[in-house]
């Protein structure tokens, strides 16, 4: 097997060199992906596709590059495998921060969403982060943040893999030495589970999440707007337009942010009347969860679910967080060819992003009516637990 040598150009970090195979011993994933694609090493870490299956016609793909799902694969209401997920198809498009960003499938951290003008107060004590979108910082920062961080691979079975890393005190500006992990499990019940801790040396904030593009028709080619949204809250939290919570906790009762009773998501999309869609050109929203009571989330209840009528597979979303992101693709249509040669429309797919609130940082601090329990913060001794469901079906 041969190996070459790319030296990656701006925003992975100085000196990071990627070594990549270029050959294949020809077995594919269900999904499609070579792993000879994924199989480097980058700043010294050894990178590598990691299949999942559970013998019931799942399969996920991870790498352990920014500790991603890659591909999903379930069955549709033919029995047909379908990937349900939008990515790369090798490393080298997901490590190119230049030509092809993007945050498909990452395990995000370690603040993931938004902090407002970058700034971070703990313990009385205001910290300077990495602004990377307006001013703002998104996702932990940079292009240094956790989804471009190659983790370990451990406790790696047939069925599940748990990827783990050492985020050292003043990465990005974040205050703490923060050991992480993300466990991904496929189940039997044709679930991805996935369960996020932490640990800290130092009091810091933390917020992980998985960011994985759901398109459930079979067809990334084409727009999702027909699939169907349901959305357990009965408030969301608007946001200016720059994204940022503006402090409100809204009712969605008249709006287009109401999906309590599930509809297509093209019904509401266009709605350029309401101020909400029109500064997103979409749905980029946290919604504040009714499986959220009185400071603990019931992950046995149903918080989303997303519903292809065109192959029938259905998703249910799971998750102990206050909050959830959801997010249309709004960035999409850029050109960039992405697995099997797709170039994704706008529209395309949707991210469920649970979470702590965005900004919470900046409203928990400042005692922010609605805010008060989405704490951000963790203390050493303390372990920081956030769990994430997803559950395939036919209907």
């Amino acid at each position: 097997m041969s190996n070459f040598k790319v030296l990656l150009l701006g925003g992975i970090a100085s000196g990071m060199m990627l070594l990549s195979a270029c050959s294949s011993n020809g077995k594919l994933t269900e999904s499609g992906l070579d792993p000879a694609r994924f199989d480097s090493t980058i700043n010294g870490k050894k990178v590598q596709l990691v299949t999942l299956t559970n013998g019931k016609g799942m399969e996920v793909c991870l790498t352990n590059y920014g500790g991603r799902v890659v591909s999903l694969c379930v069955p549709d209401r033919n029995g047909k495998p379908t990937d349900v997920v939008l990515g790369y198809d090798n490393l080298r498009q997901y490590a190119d921060t230049i030509h092809s960003p993007s945050d498909f499938g990452a395990s995000v951290g370690r603040y993931a969403n938004r902090i407002q003008r970058a700034r971070l107060t703990v313990a009385g004590k205001s910290y300077q982060l990495r602004p990377n979108d307006n001013g703002n910082c998104l996702h932990g920062g940079g292009n240094t943040g956790w989804i471009h961080q190659v983790y370990s691979i451990e406790n790696q079975n047939d069925s599940s893999v748990t990827f783990s890393l050492t985020a050292p005190n003043g990465e990005n500006g974040f205050p703490g030495t923060v050991k992480a992990t993300a466990t991904y499990t496929v189940t039997a019940q044709n679930t991805l589970d996935i369960v996020f801790k932490a640990t800290t040396d130092q009091e810091t904030v933390i917020n992980m999440t998985n960011h994985s593009y759901f398109n459930l028709n079979g067809d990334p080619s084409k727009v999702g707007t027909d699939e169907v949204l349901y959305i357990n809250a009965d408030k969301f939290t608007p946001s200016d337009k720059l994204y940022i919570p503006t402090g409100e906790i809204r009712d969605v009762t008249g709006t287009p942010m109401d999906f309590r009773k599930p509809h297509a998501i093209a019904e509401t999309i266009k709605d350029t009347t309401y101020d909400q869609i029109a500064n997103a050109t979409g749905y980029d929203h946290n919604w504040c969860l009714n499986t959220f009571k009185g400071g603990n989330g019931d992950d046995t209840k149903v918080a989303a679910s997303l519903y292809s009528p065109k192959t029938g597979i259905f998703m249910e979303v799971y998750t102990n967080e206050p909050g959830i992101q959801i997010y249309t693709g709004n960035f999409q249509g850029t050109g960039v060819v992405c697995k099997h040669g797709i170039q994704y429309p706008k529209h395309v797919s949707v991210c469920f992003e649970s979470q702590k609130y965005p900004d919470s940082p900046t409203k928990y601090t400042a005692k922010t009516p609605g805010w008060e329990h989405s704490n951000p913060y963790i203390k050493p001794g303390q372990e920081y637990y956030s769990h994430l469901a997803y559950h395939f079906s036919n209907k």
